[in-house]
């Protein structure tokens, strides 16, 4: 499926309620519009313009304001579990596991959200298309089926912007392309002028239409409208933003209106050469003399009162309740996205922190009970932060979290805490989650930086994978610890254990990936897979423990064993696997913020 891809990742969901949340948004900036759109109506056109101007800016920013603050997301980053095979020359990023997306855990994205973006992607790159289109077109108009405008218009043009103020040099044009007065470009603007327009109207007329067109010159409103139709083409599906910029464009024109009427002091002389364009049709591309409605305009002019079109001051309002519908649905469902315990204790344990003696863990609990023991915030972290939350999971490694206070790494805690309603593993840990920034007011962020790691490698005399054993696999319910099954296996679970004479790390049917999780967690570093292998094989490694270990819990630790091998040389001796250290870019946890829990 497309959804599969690119708009299944990360940054498509925080895109997608990001798209949402502006429903609700551009109805409340809509909604502030309206009340200053009818207490400035008998005011200047220019006044009303730049209220519009400010509004659409607002609805312009709001996306993005909301995009920054439903950061850090991992946008469109790989799984860890399964590392990218890079080349020397151009190392490869090791990123933080996909399902640590932000310091406040986020629910699993609902199914519509990549169709909602798919969606404002076709819409947006449509109206782009049709914007770019119209640029490209007008572009052409200033070159195309063109020439200078006789010598005598060229003098009174330039008496004209002299008149009205206009300091940068304008060229008159005669077009075979256009139908009414157009201006065209912001940086070297040009004022395109109909075939025949000069001599088929009366110079007063002729004037007062260019006036009209040197204002919009001064006002720089071609740059303007592009910008305008930057945020429709983003923005098309709300139906308030296309409200407000038609308000926008026809204040402009009014503003426009009033610089010619002025400057010319005929303001019935201006009226009828507006009624002498009142057939002709302005191309989309420009902005012509005649935007907007030219009866209202002139009407304006004359002082002649101007009936309210339905749906002038605010959008339908079947329109209004769909976006009141959505906007709300977007506020509850990211609230819901943030799930919390009903009840939770979190006391500091009566022993020091001591993992070799006493008891440590953190777990889940059918129901959704979460018991953690003798724990530090660190270890919490670790834990709640684990690339995934399933039968075979391991806490992220402890290099991956940096930072923090001294005492989040000597300070345990004993944490019970229970939900309102049953609870799965993987909510269970989001809960985890908020639990830890509500009680610790823990704050994460995510950072690259220079770390070592290793690269797993195949010895020269080639590989020693043993082949799979033809057994049945079984799968455990998340939660629950691997078990042995007569005649059954759990496929793709590797996992260190004491045997009383050093380690082993076993395995059935796994792939390289679930080794390199394990090795990534036993040796606190990022590993990274050269092997190029890509099949499964079964896995029995035996080797004695030593300091390189630092990943394992130190109940797993002691003193080396003379007669069995270090983990680095049972690989290569007993599967024809080698660990060859290197640096590279590795994606960390920093703790920038982290207190001491506050009271039950």
């Amino acid at each position: 499926m497309i959804f599969g891809g690119i708009f299944s990742h990360p940054w498509a969901e925080r895109l997608g309620w990001t798209l949402i949340h502006f429903l609700w948004q551009g109805l409340a900036i809509a909604a502030l519009y309206v009340p200053s759109r009818l207490l400035l109506r008998g005011s200047k056109p220019g006044i009303r313009y730049i209220v519009g101007c400010v509004a659409l800016l607002a609805m312009l920013a709001a996306p993005f304001v909301t995009w920054i603050a439903l950061r850090p997301a991992a946008a469109g980053l790989p799984d860890a579990s399964r590392p990218q095979v890079a080349t020397a020359a151009v190392p490869t990023p090791v990123p933080l596991p996909a399902s640590v997306r932000s310091v406040i855990a986020t629910t699993p994205a609902p199914r519509f959200l990549p169709w909602i973006v798919f969606v404002w992607f076709v819409g947006s790159l449509t109206f782009s298309l049709r914007l770019t289109g119209g640029w490209l077109i007008a572009r052409s108009a200033r070159s195309m089926m063109t020439r200078l405008a006789p010598p005598e218009w060229q003098r009174r043009f330039a008496d004209l912007a002299a008149r009205i103020a206009v300091a940068r040099p304008v060229r008159l044009l005669v077009s075979a392309r256009v139908d009414v007065p157009a201006v065209v470009g912001w940086l070297r603007p040009v004022v395109l002028v109909p075939v025949g327009a000069l001599a088929g109207l009366p110079p007063e007329q002729v004037e007062v239409i260019l006036l009209h067109e040197l204002a919009h010159v001064r006002r720089h409103d071609y740059l303007a409208n592009l910008l305008q139709g930057i945020a429709e083409a983003l923005l098309f599906y709300h139906p308030a933003v296309w409200w407000i910029s038609s308000h926008v464009r026809s204040e402009r024109e009014f503003c426009c209106d009033d610089v010619a009427a002025a400057a010319s002091g005929d303001v019935l002389n201006y009226a009828r050469a507006l009624a002498q364009l009142e057939s002709y049709r302005r191309p989309a591309f420009a902005l012509g003399a005649d935007g907007g409605s030219l009866s209202g305009r002139i009407a304006r002019l004359l002082g002649q009162p101007r009936p309210i079109a339905p749906g002038s001051v605010v959008p339908s309002v079947t329109a209004v309740t769909l976006l009141l519908a959505a906007g709300a649905y977007g506020v509850s469902a990211q609230s819901a996205a943030h799930p919390a315990f009903a009840v939770a204790s979190i006391k500091r344990s009566a022993t020091p922190f001591d993992p070799e003696h006493e008891p440590v863990g953190a777990g889940y609990r059918p129901g959704g009970r979460f018991i953690a023991t003798n724990m530090t915030l660190r270890l919490l972290i670790q834990f709640a932060y684990a690339p995934e939350h399933t039968a075979h999971s391991m806490p992220l490694a402890a290099s991956r979290v940096v930072g923090g206070p001294a005492w989040i790494d000597r300070e345990p805690f004993d944490i019970e805490a229970k939900p309102d309603q049953q609870a799965g593993v993987d909510r269970t840990w989001l809960m985890v989650q908020t639990l830890l920034a509500d009680r610790f007011q823990l704050q994460l962020h995510r950072e690259t930086r220079e770390l070592p790691v290793w690269q797993l490698t195949a010895v020269r005399s080639g590989l020693k994978l043993p082949p799979p054993k033809d057994v049945p696999c079984v799968s455990f319910p998340p939660g629950t610890p691997p078990q042995q099954m007569r005649g059954k296996v759990d496929c793709g679970y590797v996992g260190v254990a004491p045997t009383g004479e050093g380690l082993r790390m076993r395995g059935d049917k796994v792939h390289i990936s679930d080794l390199l999780r394990e090795l990534s967690f036993t040796l606190d570093r990022p590993v990274l897979d050269r092997t190029g292998f890509d099949g499964e094989f079964d896995l029995s490694l035996n080797f004695s423990p030593d300091d390189s270990l630092a990943g394992l819990p130190q109940g797993f630790g002691g003193p080396p064993i003379p007669a069995l091998p270090n983990l680095f040389s049972a690989l290569e001796q007993q599967l024809g696997l080698k660990l060859v250290p290197a640096k590279g870019p590795v994606e960390v946890l920093v703790v920038d913020r982290a207190e001491r829990p506050t009271a039950n």
